[in-house]
């Protein structure tokens, strides 16, 4: 609802309307002895360096506030009115550098009117800290287990954050209970600094969800304000489920709770103790999510170098990434009678082309996939697998030490 800055004459040409300025940075229409009542604008008509993160707050005396109107470029900024009706306050923060313009009318008692107006311009200092990216895409479809990403290109000050959080608006057809939690770069998936949004439980398959950073006016540091609002719509599709055994050596698939194809798998033999105590050729148990894909991916060990034993440098069709360690579902490529029968994989879940190929056309983002018996688990931060962690605990990430139901929309 948020448009450009007007031009400073349009502000000017307002600003000789009914109100005028108290000098106490609200602009009043007083009620004389006709008693009318008094309006009160905050800011005040003609600032040209008001607060952002201040917002807009219109309030009434002796009488009751009617119709409030506060337009940046035309569009409406949406607010709350009152339940005694003698107060309304903007929503959100404001645009730096946007020209407002507001007006509001109120009715005493005995029936008699005032209207006030005011124009002013916000200041124009924005965030060294902005918002890079969404995760999930928009008009993506993901899977049940999908996190929400608000990634930033630098960390965001400790004591901006509770703000940050509080301006995160989400929606969703199904209402659905989840945290946000605060990840360093070094614990995000990309070595982007993160507030992750992840539900309690699996989304409800089939629904719209959407989600918008209020980011645009808060106060991230001194006289330094958020740039600008980011907005992502997205879709939960079908349920996808996918159960990985290293004992059975078999993946099952399935969807909406039916199970539409299994096959035989080979995981990580093991082997390879480094030197961070870790061997890098086990799969990892527990709850991973499907990542990215790739039609070829060039495969080679962590810690190694040509020439070192166990090195390999392979080119994968058919790659659904699971975690960041390089664990990926794809079309095996060396012997076949390890699959349904044996481990013998550096890790990943060797699949027969056929399978791999459908799953890689299949799967979406956000697919839950567990894998259970092995010696080795997933990190909460390897990659997304957040799930990983308790919903408890992961809820004590949040700044505001709260959980999130999501508002509903339409579907």
């Amino acid at each position: 609802m948020r448009g450009k800055a007007l031009v400073m004459a349009l502000v000017l040409g307002l600003a000789t309307a009914c109100g005028g300025s108290d000098g106490s940075g609200g602009t009043t229409a007083s009620g004389g002895d006709d008693g009318t009542p008094k309006v009160t604008i905050t800011p005040a008509n003609g600032d040209a360096k008001a607060r952002p993160d201040a917002g807009v707050t219109v309030t009434a005396a002796g009488g009751t506030l009617g119709q409030v109107s506060v337009r940046l470029k035309g569009a409406e900024v949406p607010g709350k009115l009152s339940a005694d009706k003698r107060s309304w306050r903007s929503a959100w923060t404001l645009v730096p550098g946007g020209s407002y313009q507001v007006s509001a009318t109120a009715t005493s008692p005995k029936g008699k009117n005032t209207t006030a107006t005011s124009a002013f311009r916000t200041s124009k200092a924005v965030a060294a800290t902005t918002v890079n990216n969404v995760v999930p895409s928009a008009n993506e479809t993901v899977g049940t287990g999908m996190p929400i990403f608000i990634q930033f290109n630098k960390a965001v000050p400790e004591k901006a954050r509770p703000a940050v959080e509080r301006a995160i608006e989400i929606s969703s057809t199904t209402p659905t209970e989840g945290a946000w939690r605060w990840l360093s770069a070094g614990e995000s998936f990309n070595g982007l600094p993160s507030v992750v949004f992840r539900p309690k439980r699996p989304w409800a398959p089939h629904q719209k969800v959407s989600v918008t950073v209020h980011y645009a006016g808060l106060k991230i540091g001194d006289s330094v304000f958020g740039d600008k609002d980011v907005t992502r719509k997205f879709r939960i599709g079908d349920s996808h489920t996918v159960s990985i055994s290293a004992k059975t050596h078999r993946a099952v698939v399935k969807k909406n709770g039916r199970t539409v194809r299994t096959w035989g798998v080979s995981l990580g033999a093991g082997g390879d103790v480094q030197a961070d105590g870790v061997d890098h050729l086990l799969t990892t148990s527990g709850v991973h999510l499907t990542m990215d894909r790739s039609r070829l991916e060039r495969m080679r060990p962590p810690g190694k170098k040509k020439g070192d034993p166990g090195w390999y440098d392979e080119q994968v069709p058919w790659a659904t990434r699971i975690s960041n360690s390089g664990e990926y579902i794809h079309q095996n490529m060396d012997d076949p009678s390890c699959l349904g029968n044996r481990n013998c994989s550096h890790g990943c879940v060797r699949s027969p082309a056929n399978d791999a190929q459908w799953f890689f056309g299949w799967a979406y983002r956000g697919d839950l996939v567990t894998i259970t018996g092995t010696k080795r688990n997933l990190d909460w931060t390897n990659g997304w697998g957040y799930w990983q962690m308790p919903f408890a605990k992961w809820a004590k990430g949040s700044v505001l030490g709260r959980t999130v139901t999501t508002t509903q929309q339409q579907a």
